[in-house]
């Protein structure tokens, strides 16, 4: 056997358990569920599938519950992506300056991802339900003493997207400082100068020079906000219910768990299948075509 032969099987097989892997786990989970979308599945062992074709698809797209979890999964994903990396950008540019204490902070701002998303999601309904109301009868505020964030339908979003955000900016910031880091300082030195002041500096050097990491962060953001679930679960569990074209629905019933609802709760089978298809279909077009365009405002900076 050639030494060039030899290297070949040699990289197969290292390459083989991470290849079998995705092959059971994911490749032929995804054509069994794509088979069974097409059928009125109900993961009765007794019961045979018989094939119904498009018949999911098409009471999927006539649901109410589902254009509206739709619509409002978007709303949800394009304020986190804006409020997370905001957020983590300003924190990043604070941990990166010469203050004291900064690894204390960054530490600090870092923690709460590791908490669960469902541990976290009772800490923030505690705090809406009990700790905001007490601090405005403490402080006689009359709106933080009667908000009711968990309660309004048009509120509870926003009250997601700040636990969301609270969890996952501590995340993205520690992307934003590696690239902070890596920014050569002769270049901003020789700005500063030349007379630029700290928005040229940003707009001119810094935000070219940390392009590549808002690819990274845009798209983590992007997949994580559409997959929301845990969070979602303990904070709020889908409600409170609100009117959305004459009917009854769950205002933050985003669609991660509406899929869930649909197939465990309702027992809806091969009908949650479709709209997970639907789901990875939907995730796959927009995460493919952020990074696309993000990868293109690299080369044009």
């Amino acid at each position: 056997m050639n030494r060039h032969v030899k290297d070949k099987l040699v990289f197969w097989l290292f390459l083989a358990p991470a290849l079998i892997s995705f092959l059971v786990v994911v490749m032929i989970p995804f054509f069994m569920g794509l088979y069974y979308s097409m059928t009125d599945w109900t993961a009765i062992a007794d019961l045979k599938a018989n094939w119904v074709g498009l018949e999911n698809y098409k009471a999927m797209f006539s649901s109410v519950a589902f254009k509206y979890s739709f619509m409002r999964t978007f709303l949800f994903t394009l304020l986190s992506v804006l409020s997370i990396n905001f957020i983590a950008l300003t924190f990043a540019f604070l941990v990166t300056r010469e203050i004291r204490f900064r690894n204390f902070y960054r530490a600090g701002f870092f923690i709460p991802n590791l908490i669960g998303g469902l541990v976290l999601g009772y800490i923030w309904q505690f705090i809406f339900k009990s700790v905001v109301p007490a601090i405005g009868s403490l402080l006689g505020i009359n709106f933080l003493e009667e908000l009711l964030l968990l309660a309004d339908p048009n509120l509870t979003l926003f009250g997601l997207i700040l636990a969301f955000t609270w969890q996952y900016a501590g995340y993205i910031m520690m992307i934003y400082v590696a690239a902070l880091l890596n920014v050569p300082q002769e270049l901003l030195e020789a700005s500063e100068i030349d007379g630029a002041n700290f928005w040229q500096k940003l707009w001119n050097i810094t935000v070219p020079m940390i392009a590549q990491a808002f690819t990274i962060t845009s798209f983590l953001t992007l997949v994580n906000s559409f997959k929301q679930y845990d969070i979602i679960v303990a904070l709020t569990s889908g409600g409170p219910t609100a009117i959305y074209q004459g009917q009854t629905v769950n205002s933050t019933e985003l669609l991660a768990v509406h899929i869930y609802n649909v197939a465990f709760k309702y027992n809806n089978m091969a009908e949650g299948q479709a709209r997970a298809i639907v789901f990875f279909l939907v995730l796959s077009v927009v995460s493919i075509g952020q990074v696309y365009y993000s990868k293109k405002r690299e080369v044009e900076m």
